[in-house]
């Protein structure tokens, strides 16, 4: 095996680094991990961090996290693996816990009205050209371009359920890494659009499997031992301690529950929340939740931290015996523990069974068109996400057997469409990173809302 000479202090920087630049969703995380442990460190070639984000698009919970928690694994063990997979969290959880508090002491203030009307529109923006740069990667041939295609459609027009689409991709996926499809082999088609990839040979862990990565059924048992009692012992303390009824019960068995059942990652998760919070526990209003998720698109970390903060709200409105900021924090902080807790536990169990399976044909088609089928799922989300922030009505038309939400033209947000326009501009035309176009529109956000 080839040593990959990787001191743990500078894999520390690396992570860290990582979890700073990481803004815009998964798309768009997944990019900067992809550019500076691939193409920049060179750490691992191209073939096994698309495997490993397969593998991840398949898990419940959010995939940058876990992708980040996968590669720090491979690189130094468990200890590595704790390291990521927390820092890439940290960042979000701090911001997202003052901006909570900024929203419920502020919310009203026109100048943080401002603020997030700027963010929403460069939030827009940004996760569109994220959607872009992954897709160019993942949807290598035409095959994989109509399996994208096809999930959107079928999501977005047909409410065609995830689970069902990412099973149908999956099977299509097998049968045609089974048959040798060309357009279903791993790097195969008609070439990619990342360029010349970096070759498993050429990477600083090599194309051989770890030792620590090897499948052992002893520690696999071991380690989730562990993670099964950090996560639940919590939650059952709650709930014999408080009872059934007490809003940290129902946070902690709520997003416990939500770690196991939402797969396809942070997007996915989001309709899934929207509706229990909202319509269910009456935790947050539908605007609250748009809110929360325009923080967390413009602060690096997890989409997924947008949970954090309903569970902030939750228990800010039903606060009991404690202080309501005190009870929010504590609230936010332990659906932060819930949801982040089992992610650690599915990649130390399940990924050594993933790389003992890396060389398998079959395997890896069906997992590179799930995430094809990812890529149309995101793409619907996107455009959710564009209708709300763009137009303040939306009407239901029926089209082929098909119930859409069509803006109503004299409901345009022209505010925020022009502002939508200039971080295109600066994004696509000047190529501007991120964090300039997020200060910029924030700026542009306060500016409006206190002149006008």
């Amino acid at each position: 095996m080839k040593d990959h000479g990787v001191p743990f202090g500078e894999a520390m920087k690396v992570w860290a680094r990582v979890a700073a630049l990481s803004f815009g969703g998964p798309a768009g995380q997944i990019a900067v991990m992809h550019r500076i442990v691939v193409e920049e460190k060179k750490w691992v070639g191209e073939q096994r961090f698309l495997q490993a984000l397969n593998f991840c698009t398949l898990l419940p919970g959010p995939e940058a996290q876990q992708l980040a928690t996968y590669i720090g694994w491979l690189m130094h063990r468990t200890a590595g693996g704790l390291l990521a997979g927390t820092l890439f969290v940290l960042p979000g959880l701090v911001a997202i816990m003052a901006l909570s508090w900024v929203y419920v002491l502020l919310g009203r203030v026109t100048l943080v009205q401002g603020l997030f009307f700027g963010l929403k529109a460069a939030v827009l923006v940004i996760v569109v050209e994220a959607v872009l740069r992954v897709g160019k990667r993942a949807l290598r041939n035409n095959a994989m371009r109509g399996l994208a295609l096809a999930a959107f459609v079928a999501i977005f027009a047909y409410g065609v359920p995830f689970p069902l689409i990412i099973v149908l991709a999956g099977l299509l996926g097998w049968v045609g890494g089974r048959l040798d499809w060309p357009a279903f082999r791993a790097g195969g088609g008609h070439g990619t659009a990342a360029g010349a990839a970096l070759a498993e040979a050429d990477s600083r862990l090599g194309e051989e499997t770890p030792e620590h990565a090897r499948a052992n059924l002893r520690w696999a048992l071991s380690i989730a031992a562990v993670f099964l009692a950090l996560w639940l012992v919590p939650v059952a303390l709650l709930y014999v301690g408080l009872g059934p009824r007490n809003v940290f019960t129902d946070i902690a068995v709520f997003f416990s529950k939500m770690a196991v059942v939402t797969f396809g990652g942070a997007y996915a998760v989001l309709a899934y929340v929207a509706q229990q919070a909202v319509e269910n526990y009456q935790w947050v209003t539908a605007g609250e939740m748009l809110d929360g998720l325009g923080m967390a698109e413009s602060t690096p970390g997890p989409l997924i931290m947008v949970t954090q903060f309903v569970g902030f709200l939750a228990a800010w409105r039903s606060p009991g015996a404690l202080p309501p900021l005190v009870a929010a924090t504590l609230g936010g902080l332990l659906t932060t523990w819930v949801t982040f807790v089992p992610c650690f536990l599915w990649i130390f169990v399940g990924a050594p069974y993933v790389e003992a399976l890396r060389r398998n044909r079959a395997l890896a088609a069906a997992l590179g068109a799930i995430t094809a089928a990812v890529v149309g799922v995101i793409l619907n989300l996107a455009v959710w996400f564009g209708l709300q922030v763009l137009f303040a009505d939306l009407r239901p038309v029926t089209v082929l057997g098909a119930t859409l939400d069509v803006p109503v033209l004299a409901s345009a947000n022209l505010p925020a469409m022009a502002l939508a326009f200039a971080c295109a501009v600066a994004i696509f035309r000047f190529r501007f990173g991120m964090v300039p176009v997020l200060l910029a529109a924030a700026m542009a956000g306060i500016v409006y809302a206190l002149v006008l």
